[in-house]
């Protein structure tokens, strides 16, 4: 047996960094399927109208996700009644995952109810976890007041017809997203690590879903010059998403979540995760669904909401990223703004355009975007990366 000496006996101990779990990965293995329900949602039937109905139903999804992300942190583990409920959890959302490609039609009702669940034993394990902790049950009473009217309105959205579940969906996304900011953030504990790392995990999550849209959309085609081009393009889109967030963004906002105080701490974990992280997975979900109507048509024109999920997907990820430096640095990135307004003045011309050539833009300003800055931010970007500043 070793035996310590005596400076490695009375040395301090050094605090363990949670992590994400096993079984954090296995729960978010069906939002990956809710996810590539969202896309497929929108490519069986693609119409301005599901195009708005598809963000809808992926907000409404976030919401819940980013939920289950602040209980694991707040847990800070998967044993006992935590790994029950994270279990019993991933059935109803299974469901409503299910219930997604008709979740405003004849499977609203179905969703309702199974989103209702899900969000039920969020709340339960909060609720297990507050039993000796009076400041946690203040917040889970708070949450309480938000999570149930909310989840409760999409219940009745599946039992009205028309522009009264329309309403319902509306009020359900004003109670959740409006109450987090009405209700603040007091007696909010972050964990930094942890909660960085299960939203890049989120990302990436996100990113693989595009790769398997690109993916499906090419085998169904067979292979030819049009699809192995247009996969090519596609997977070089995807990498520069990858580089736009993990290259450096993703440290500094962890090292920003880091540093604050426990009260600000709280209040950055919403804005920069709970709320920027949702148009970042927005952007790259409604650019999956482009990309794949893309590798279909890539001997045609693209009609007017794929083009527009082409070119606007990647400039809402942009736009995110820009606004996310924007609250934790306190300045916009202006390279980034300026690719995203060029993406958006591309997605009217992308109608015209072949959709092979519309693709091949898109990549050609995420790519240069990319390159742009390695050569321009070269410094910073060493001293970030390499230097822990």
């Amino acid at each position: 047996m070793l035996e310590l000496t005596n400076e490695e006996a009375t040395a301090p101990a050094v605090e363990r960094e949670q992590r994400v779990t096993a079984l954090e990965l296995f729960f978010d293995l069906v939002f990956v399927f809710a996810i590539t329900q969202v896309t497929g949602f929108l490519y069986h039937d693609p119409s301005w109208l599901k195009l708005v109905e598809a963000l809808a139903i992926l907000a409404v999804l976030w919401f819940a996700w980013t939920g289950y992300a602040w209980l694991g942190n707040t847990a800070g583990t998967d044993e006992g009644a935590i790994r029950v409920v994270l279990l019993s959890a991933m059935g109803p959302l299974l469901i409503a995952s299910l219930a997604v490609p008709h979740a405003f039609g004849k499977d609203a009702l179905a969703f309702g109810i199974a989103f209702f669940f899900v969000r039920g034993l969020h709340l339960t394990a909060y609720a297990v976890l507050a039993r000796d902790d009076p400041a946690l049950r203040v917040v889970v009473l708070r949450l309480a007041q938000t999570i149930l009217p909310a989840a409760a309105a999409l219940v009745l959205a599946g039992a009205l017809p028309g522009a009264w579940r329309a309403a319902c969906w509306a009020v359900a996304l004003a109670i959740d997203y409006g109450g987090l900011i009405l209700r603040g953030t007091e007696n909010w504990q972050v964990e930094p690590a942890h909660f960085a790392e299960r939203h890049g995990l989120i990302v990436i999550i996100a990113l693989g879903e595009s790769i398997v849209a690109l993916g499906v959309g090419a085998s169904s085609l067979g292979i030819h010059a049009g699809v192995v081009t247009g996969a090519l393009l596609g997977i070089a889109v995807a990498a520069a998403l990858w580089w736009a967030y993990f290259d450096v963004v993703a440290a500094v906002a962890e090292r920003k979540l880091r540093a604050a105080a426990s009260a600000e701490r709280a209040l950055i974990a919403r804005d920069s995760y709970s709320y920027l992280h949702l148009p970042m997975v927005a952007g790259i979900v409604v650019f999956a669904f482009g990309v794949k109507t893309t590798l279909a048509h890539v001997d045609s024109h693209l009609h007017g909401p794929a083009a527009a999920a082409l070119c606007g997907g990647i400039a809402l990820y942009l736009l995110a990223l820009s606004t996310l430096k924007r609250r934790n640095i306190g300045s916009f990135n202006y390279p980034r703004l300026v690719a995203a307004a060029a993406l958006v003045a591309l997605a009217t011309a992308a109608t015209k355009l072949p959709a092979l050539l519309a693709l091949a833009l898109v990549a050609a300003v995420a790519c240069g975007l990319i390159g742009y800055e390695v050569r321009r931010y070269a410094e910073s970007r060493d001293r970030i990366r390499h230097q822990g500043a």
